[in-house]
């Protein structure tokens, strides 16, 4: 029984140390391909993918954008007229209460 226990940690390790050189094996391939390979200029590659993506946008039409924009003003003048009760309020309070 002690050989069974003795041969099988042996087999293990084998195997262990297969899957060990395999892997170094692997990865000395990986750098001796990056290294020999011509490497794209990052540069040129970013435009051409930025002309791409471009090419995928749908753009909104005038009237949408005029349509948009009068929304976010209004939205804007709503919100800072509500900032400017609020802060009068709580400033007429605070000098009732300051005295």
């Amino acid at each position: 029984m002690a050989e069974a226990k003795k041969k099988s940690k042996s087999s293990i390790v084998a195997q262990a140390e297969a899957k060990a050189n395999k892997i170094v094996n692997d990865r000395e391939k990986a750098k001796k391909s990056k290294s020999g390979a011509k490497k794209p200029n990052g540069i040129v590659k970013y435009f051409k993918d930025l002309k791409s993506e471009i090419k995928k946008v749908t753009w909104p039409s005038w009237k949408k954008v005029v349509n948009n924009t009068a929304i976010v003003l209004v939205g804007m003048c709503i919100s800072g007229i509500a900032v400017w009760a609020i802060d009068s309020i709580l400033t007429a309070l605070l000098r009732l209460a300051t005295g």
